[in-house]
């Protein structure tokens, strides 16, 4: 019953953790993009700038003022419930799938002989010290400027990945990283952003003028979590790509896809500029590219000698002792109630139709079993190594 309830936690969690998520990023990008795209030339009086578009069978026509109107609208709308209810939705998944089984999610005696409560403090230590350091340096001096700031912000998020991957699963670091950029987003809405538009409101409708502190603020943390979105996005699939998270430099790989994201990101905010610098988006899809290239698995050993091969009934073998009490049909594992991505391994058939998976997460990877709860060997590694060659051999030989 608790894993059952656990499914369904999960399930709706992360339903709810997306959808708040598309609200936030996309009022986020849509903001952003109106921003960039706003008539200058019609800039007169109190105007900044306005916009027509067309959407839905219909035109709109916006406008954005320099500072406030002369006299406030009676209804105003303001974005961001979208933003707490996305961290909120996050952290209970966070505790859902991460520290409600910390010994199988978040802790890998291979990476470090850890216990899950030490795990869970400090997955948590390392999100409350990432927003105490970037708050601080926001606010200092050195904060204000952009070059200097953004270089510190990356030297930080650069030395969590390497932390948490010396201590935790690499699925768990990855989550807890991305958990880390999520509470900095949401926290520079509601300690920044948001009062920032408050006092706004009360200065325009007091008649005195705003803080124009405030306003450079926000709007600083507000470029920041643009730039943040792409990397978090990442992070929020990556635990179905185990050739991140399972990779021997795992932080580095994390740290390239994200600089990446935030190349491709800062294209889409400045390729409205005529002078905009066109080698963004192709130094970035290069870094992607390079990173691909660098990844690809080694080839696999040629079958010299098939009498010596495994046969898929002794890797089945092997399954049965450490994996089908996850990957089965009726999973035995009181943390699943069906077998995890719907891979079961529990026959010759179902094993020789994933092969190509089997052989990626137990040898080339090594995140299969989780947590290796199950103690699987370097030698049975070796024999679901030497069972997949002769399958690929087999495989030519047919072709």
């Amino acid at each position: 019953m608790e894993s059952y309830v656990q499914d369904w936690l999960s399930l709706l969690l992360r339903w709810a953790h997306f959808v708040t998520g598309v609200a936030w990023i996309g009022a986020s990008f849509y903001f952003n993009w109106l921003e960039n795209h706003l008539q200058r030339q019609n800039e007169k009086g109190l105007l900044a700038g306005d916009l027509w578009a067309v959407h839905g069978g219909g035109f709109y026509y916006l406008q954005k003022y320099k500072l406030a109107p002369d006299e406030l609208p009676t209804t105003l709308h303001w974005f961001k419930w979208e933003a707490y209810f996305t961290w909120l939705t996050g952290f209970a998944l966070l505790c859902t799938i991460y520290y409600w089984n910390a010994g199988l999610f978040m802790v890998d005696k291979a990476v470090a002989d850890i216990s899950p409560l030490f795990a869970v403090i400090l997955g948590m230590t390392c999100v409350v010290a990432s927003w105490l350091f970037y708050d601080l340096l926001c606010r200092s001096p050195i904060g204000k400027k952009s070059g200097p700031s953004g270089v510190l912000i990356l030297a930080w998020f650069i030395v969590l990945a390497w932390l948490l991957s010396e201590f935790l699963s690499g699925r768990a670091a990855y989550m807890h990283v991305g958990a880390a950029i999520g509470t900095i987003m949401v926290a520079n809405v509601l300690f920044v952003i948001i009062p920032s538009q408050k006092e706004l409101v009360a200065a325009v409708s007091e008649g005195r003028a705003p803080d124009a502190g405030q306003a450079h603020d926000a709007l600083q943390r507000s470029r920041h979590n643009n730039y943040f979105t792409l990397p978090v996005l990442f992070i929020m699939i990556s635990n179905h790509y185990s050739s991140t998270f399972g990779h021997p430099w795992n932080w580095l790989v994390l740290l390239i896809i994200s600089l990446a994201g935030v190349g491709i990101r800062h294209w889409f905010n400045i390729r409205h500029l005529e002078d905009h610098q066109k080698w963004v988006l192709p130094t970035s899809l290069l870094l992607l590219a390079g990173l691909v290239f660098a990844m690809r698995p080694a080839a696999v050993p040629e079958v010299t000698d098939t009498a010596g091969v495994p046969t898929s009934a002794q890797a089945l073998q092997v399954m049965q002792a450490r994996c089908v009490t996850c990957h089965a049909t009726r999973p035995s594992h009181p943390g699943f109630t069906a077998a995890p991505m719907g891979i079961t391994l529990d026959d010759v058939s179902a094993l020789n139709g994933n092969d190509d998976r089997v052989y990626q997460t137990v040898v080339i990877s090594r995140v299969m079993p989780l947590a290796n709860t199950t103690g699987m060997t370097d030698e049975e590694r070796d024999l679901i190594a030497r069972w997949y060659s002769g399958r690929l051999s087999k495989r030519e030989v047919h072709e």
